[in-house]
């Protein structure tokens, strides 16, 4: 059975160790078939600091995040969430993470948003590994990556036909659109 976790967020900053979440949205892909889809808004932990540039980006203010749902309480309807489709403490029930660039990006952010809610079973959720689909994108699209003059989701999805509206990138739960999007023109290739 697979189980995809596809998800994007939106954070204070580029870094996990400094800056916080404050948008979570995804799917919950399984089999093939989108069961769940969601989109919260989230105040990052108290030490979170912000980058006015990253605010910029996700057409943001402080004010307004600061308002947001605690991350506690996000994280407890995440947990519920996540336990509707895995079982933690099965080792062979656990999603894959699918997003574009989380491996660099998404990742260590969502990793310690669970540490900082004093958790520290991820690895009982999610695999080790992850499907990101600009990993993907690169590996399918490398005998015309030359003709790209950026490897940003944007670009890609362009270049497969995708229709992108712009005005609504960076918002997390676009972005999730537009990585379902990608990653099935991919698939079916």
């Amino acid at each position: 059975m697979e189980k995809l976790f596809v998800y994007d967020l939106e954070t204070t900053g580029t870094l996990f160790w400094k800056h916080g979440i404050h948008q979570i949205s995804g799917a919950i892909v399984i089999n093939g078939e989108i069961k769940e889809k969601f989109n919260f808004k989230v105040r990052p932990n108290e030490k979170a600091q912000f980058d006015e540039e990253a605010l910029k980006v996700g057409n943001v203010t402080k004010e307004q995040i600061m308002a947001y749902p605690s991350m506690n309480e996000l994280y407890s309807i995440i947990i519920k969430m996540l336990s509707k489709y895995v079982d933690k403490f099965n080792k062979k029930d656990k999603f894959h993470l699918v997003g574009y660039n989380i491996a660099a990006f998404d990742n260590p952010f969502f990793r310690a948003f669970f540490v900082q809610n004093k958790d520290v079973y991820f690895g009982s959720w999610f695999w080790s590994d992850s499907i990101d689909v600009m990993v993907l994108a690169s590996y399918k699209l490398r005998s015309v990556r030359t003709e790209f003059e950026d490897f940003k989701q944007k670009t890609v999805a362009k270049y497969l036909g995708i229709e992108v509206e712009e005005e609504k990138l960076h918002d997390a739960e676009y972005d999730i659109d537009i990585c379902l999007a990608i990653y099935n023109v991919l698939n079916e290739n």
